[in-house]
């Protein structure tokens, strides 16, 4: 019997960051999702949870749960409930990012402590805690995915603090790669160019990114969510059992021109 080219049939994943229907993070539950996984789903907040609820039922998520990295043991509360729901985790989507405003939209010189510290927490290290939480669930491997940008490694205007907590969470990636590849865990950045969801969108000069980023693509177009969910899908799956510690361009090539 043929085997489908692609299959997540039988395996379990959490996905952190759905905010509304034009999220990276939905798209890539979608895409899990008609592949045959069972997703774990969470939202910020109970503002949130009204946007959320909706879709994680349309993803038919048996977990569904409040997870703000900031508060004390919601992090943790949701991998309790996976061990309890599932027993193991075979994915992690780690799709979140946060600056406060006034720093976002000020120099980087002129950052504050609380707001580099705030953006380092949400941005980075909440993608090492799950990766921590994830490990004792994942006996036969899994993967570690987490969205990053090319403000990382290029300035891009309106990036600014968002630039070093991005650049920390590309580095993050290759050291627990190394770290967790002999338990067969894989670790991967993905990295697309603008994308017009509602995180971006409070970028100052956001438009003015968009359309330099189209024309000077080599594609002359820009990722959407759907094409980062499809290289998704490729890295949580099987096919990709030799990859680890890479940060992916979804990009439409822009990132050749930098």
């Amino acid at each position: 019997m043929t085997q489908p080219l692609l299959s997540l049939e039988g395996k379990k994943g959490l996905i952190v960051g759905i905010a509304n229907d034009q999220s990276i993070a939905y798209h890539c539950g979608q895409a899990f999702r008609d592949l045959g996984a069972e997703l774990a789903v969470t939202y910020l907040n109970e503002k949130a949870e009204k946007h959320v609820r909706p879709l994680a039922d349309a993803l038919e998520s048996p977990l569904v749960m409040p997870c703000n990295v900031q508060h004390e043991g919601e992090l943790e509360a949701v991998f309790e409930a996976i061990e309890q729901q599932w027993g193991r985790l075979d994915f992690v989507v780690h799709s979140i990012a946060f600056a406060p405003l006034k720093d976002l939209h000020g120099r980087l010189t002129d950052s504050s402590l609380e707001g580099f510290l705030t953006a380092m927490d949400v941005s980075c290290h909440s993608f090492i805690r799950m990766a921590r939480l994830a490990e004792p669930l994942m006996r036969d491997g899994g993967t570690l995915l987490t969205m990053s940008y090319y403000g990382a490694e290029k300035v891009i205007p309106g990036y600014q603090l968002m630039g070093p907590a991005k650049a920390a969470l590309e580095a993050s990636v290759r050291y627990l790669a190394d770290e967790l590849g002999e338990q067969g865990i894989r670790v991967h950045g993905l990295s697309p160019g603008p994308i017009a969801t509602r995180a971006a969108s409070g970028l100052a000069g956001f438009d003015q990114l968009l359309d330099t980023a189209r024309s000077q693509s080599p594609l002359r177009r820009l990722a959407e969510p759907a094409d980062v969910a499809a290289l998704a899908s490729l890295l949580v799956s099987d096919r990709a059992r030799t990859m680890t510690g890479n940060i992916i361009p979804v990009d439409g090539g822009y990132h050749v021109k930098g």
